[in-house]
């Protein structure tokens, strides 16, 4: 007879989940003892744990003993729904593996200027492979300053930027990527531009109009603004670039960027070998953030394209 519930089954238990794995094979094996070898526990564990589930359950799931093993009518129907519910979990487990294999979302990246430039630079390979993992990622790039990077970065507008690297921002990781050297530079038409450096001082190059960053940078790298005669500024490194082709400038530009105007005559490189210094680039990711499947996976990506250079 059946052993009924004095109540409905209230939920299922991790437990209970169990058991019903115990259960599903015994019936698929034919019984306890062909169940041994497939579920690697005995017979007297497995009469148990039967014995467990029919208790819970409130029913007598089978008949057993010297006729044989049998399903009751009950069994046949918790047999059923067990299927079911084991079939869910498999395709829930299934689903949630897949988001690692197919990635969704968008990928918010604020990038300082003429970075696409640098010879070595592994930005769009992370990005292809971001892409090619996840064929429906939407990429975002925003260029700004670098200030603004970091802000964007640090109020969530951003979930990733690459920055010159400086003094860290409190809530803010910094991983080093490369290194590029920066150069100070005159344009065609500078009283400057066609002197030999052998012949160029020091103290000639610091009384030239010039132009300095509004944008954070290294104190060692301030003090070679500090010592220019700055009349004029630029948020960015397209800024400088534009006051220094004027030819009324000099400033400094990263070399990677100005070297098409070099070998279009139209800028030249002022005492190259001791007028220069070299800038560490980092990506920036806040402190504390919640995981996210796609900035790790391009994070990772970075990583393992990234080249470290010091000049």
């Amino acid at each position: 007879m059946s052993q009924r519930r004095a109540e409905p089954l209230a939920q299922v238990s991790d437990f209970e989940i169990r058991l019903l794995r115990v259960f599903r094979a015994v019936v698929e094996c034919g019984g306890f003892s062909a169940a041994e070898s497939a579920l690697g526990i005995g017979r007297s564990a497995i009469s148990q744990q039967m014995s467990d589930l029919e208790q819970r359950l409130g029913l007598r799931l089978c008949q057993r003993g010297r006729a044989g093993f049998a399903l009751t009518e009950e069994g046949q129907e918790v047999y059923q729904a067990s299927l079911q519910l084991l079939a869910a979990l498999e395709g829930f487990r299934s689903e949630v593996n897949s988001l690692h294999q197919h990635l969704r979302g968008e990928l918010n990246i604020g990038l300082t200027d003429n970075l696409v430039t640098i010879q070595y630079m592994r930005i769009s390979n992370a990005l292809s492979q971001l892409k090619e993992q996840g064929p429906d990622v939407q990429i975002n790039i925003r260029m700004s300053p670098p200030d603004e990077v970091e802000q964007g970065v640090l109020d969530g507008r951003l979930q990733v930027g690459v920055v010159p690297q400086t003094a860290p921002l409190s809530g803010l990781d910094y991983q080093a990527l490369y290194g590029e050297r920066s150069l100070l530079y005159c344009a065609v038409g500078h009283p400057l531009f066609y002197v030999d450096d052998r012949k160029l001082s020091d103290a000639r190059l610091d009384e030239q109009e010039a132009i300095a960053p509004t944008f954070r940078l290294p104190a060692d790298v301030q003090a070679h603004y500090q010592r220019l005669n700055c009349t004029a500024s630029a948020s960015d490194r397209e800024g400088m670039a534009f006051l220094i082709l004027t030819g009324r400038y000099i400033g400094y530009l990263p070399d990677h960027y100005a070297e098409s105007w070099v070998q279009q005559g139209r800028l030249r490189a002022l005492k190259a070998e001791s007028r220069f210094y070299d800038l560490q680039l980092a990506s920036v990711t806040r402190k504390g953030r919640r995981p996210n499947l796609v900035l790790e996976c391009f994070l990772q990506a970075l990583a393992a394209t990234a080249e470290p250079v010091t000049a």
